[in-house]
């Protein structure tokens, strides 16, 4: 009798304990279904691995997306808009989809082109600023570089190099300034010096608060610049020519009003509006910026 007792007792505490977690994981399902109201946030959940917990809204948006699986291009669906197709093309690359509004997602806006970057020897950054200089040593650590031909001393990550190289045979390309350790591949102490040349603590503020933009045309702010990725590099162009053989060979103009700044995005022209880049002239310039 007093071995039956001790069953019921066990298997009563097994059953309460059962029930309370189904209910917690019901309240949060049904809390996280309300917040998930549109495709983008359906991207953004996605993003995290939360899978389980979308409902079948976000589960039919979030497979006619098609947000890929590392290391591989996706397919873009050319029904969603711009923005819904440049997410799910960089959803694997970051750990998260800064939310609109903050900080991050400023810097994403203005230096994000490079998450569509689907190339297996390409390194992408897990976020898009860098606390300081020791988290930007342990990024830069794990990068493969490869010369740029003609220069003294400039390195970008190899396979950005070798299509940098590639354009350099077609038609003369000269760095911006001649001084390799700014036009390519920089310290975050390099990207902290130039900021305090154009900006101060002031424009910091006024950055994260999203009261200015424009200054992020003329330098990133400490720890954001593509540079520290070694995924850009500041030219000196002056033709078509140039501009088609940078194209043609992945480089683009992806900083608006940052005339020298050229990006590595690894794909040809004609797949950057399935990308939702949106193509911008200013002042005779062609830029391709992200679609937020």
């Amino acid at each position: 009798m007093k071995r039956f007792w001790k069953k019921t007792v066990f298997f009563t505490i097994v059953a309460l304990i059962i029930f309370s977690l189904v209910a917690s994981s019901g309240t949060k399902n049904k809390i996280l279904s309300q917040d998930i109201r549109n495709s983008e946030s359906c991207i953004i959940a996605g993003s995290l691995n939360k899978h389980q917990q979308l409902d079948q809204f976000c589960t039919s948006t979030l497979n006619n997306i098609n947000i890929p699986t590392p290391q591989t291009t996706p397919i873009p669906n050319l029904k969603f808009t711009n923005k819904e197709r440049f997410l799910a093309a960089i959803t694997d690359k970051l750990l998260a989809i800064p939310q609109s509004g903050t900080y991050e997602y400023i810097l994403l806006r203005a230096y994000g082109a490079v998450f569509v970057n689907h190339n297996p020897e390409i390194q992408l950054p897990s976020k898009v600023v860098f606390a300081d200089e020791n988290e930007t040593k342990k990024f830069q650590s794990t990068l493969s570089m490869g010369k740029v031909n003609g220069t003294n001393n400039c390195y970008l990550q190899k396979a950005a190099a070798d299509a940098l190289n590639q354009a350099k045979a077609q038609v003369n390309i000269p760095l911006k300034s001649g001084y390799s350790d700014s036009d390519c591949t920089r310290t975050f102490t390099t990207n902290l010096r130039f900021w305090r040349k154009y900006a101060n603590n002031k424009t910091l503020a006024r950055v994260q608060q999203g009261q200015e933009t424009k200054i992020l045309g003329t330098v990133a702010p400490p720890g954001a610049s593509q540079h520290l990725w070694g995924l850009a590099i500041d030219l000196r162009i002056a033709n078509e020519a140039q501009r088609q053989a940078l194209n043609q060979n992945g480089w683009f103009r992806t900083v608006e009003y940052d005339v020298p700044h050229w990006t590595y995005i690894g794909h040809p022209l004609e797949k950057l509006d399935e990308f939702g880049f949106e193509n911008k002239v200013i002042g005779g310039v062609s830029y391709w910026l992200t679609p937020l």
